[in-house]
């Protein structure tokens, strides 16, 4: 189940916010967010940079949207592969493999989303740990199905969890297009080592 979004902090909607975005996450993930200007990302987006306070009240707040769209594509993701699979064994692979395939297919949006997030506002980061922590009990959740059905070898599920997921967000860190390793093989490795590891 998606966290709902507080009243009085919806995303910012049309062409011009959406242009923002793009604009941040390239900015984003090539400086990082202090590095990064509203004068940078203006400029991305071929706008004035009082353009980004129409739409955003503050550089962290277009950060905290980014996070969140972020977070919840995540969670769909996860939940989407869950729900194609119909065991424990088959329904981690899928997890493991369409989220380490998202990471590399969305790099950019994947590093933002995993790695810049702590300079959220404290009431920011709680919304967004509530979404990550919805994205981890769909895998312990499996994990747990798993242990109880004798296909798994867990007995720590906080930490599997913990390291299921540092092996796939950590995808986003050095994938890059142009590699050898296409995010399809990349996401059916990960799979495989993932049934490894619960020794399945």
């Amino acid at each position: 189940m998606i966290a709902s979004m507080p009243a009085t902090s919806r995303p910012p909607s049309g062409d011009s916010a959406q242009r923002l975005m793009d604009a941040a996450v390239d900015a984003f993930a090539d400086k990082g967010f202090h590095a990064t200007s509203t004068r940078d990302i203006a400029a991305r987006a071929q706008m004035s940079p009082a353009g980004v306070y129409v739409h955003f009240t503050s550089k962290q707040d277009l950060l905290f949207q980014l996070c969140r769209r972020g977070h919840v594509l995540a969670l769909e993701v996860v939940e989407t592969a869950r729900k194609s699979a119909d065991t424990p064994p088959a329904q981690l692979a899928a997890i493991v493999s369409a989220f380490a395939s998202w990471h590399a297919e969305q790099f950019r949006t994947a590093r933002i989303v995993q790695y810049e997030f702590p300079h959220l506002s404290p009431e920011h980061r709680a919304e967004v740990m509530t979404l990550r922590k919805q994205i981890d009990a769909v895998v312990r959740d499996v994990l747990q199905a798993g242990v109880a059905s004798g296909d798994f070898d867990a007995p720590d599920l906080a930490m599997t969890t913990l390291a299921l997921q540092s092996l796939t967000i950590d995808v986003a860190r050095w994938y890059k297009p142009g590699i050898r390793r296409t995010p399809e093989t990349i996401g059916a490795a990960y799979g495989a080592l993932a049934l490894r590891l619960v020794r399945a």
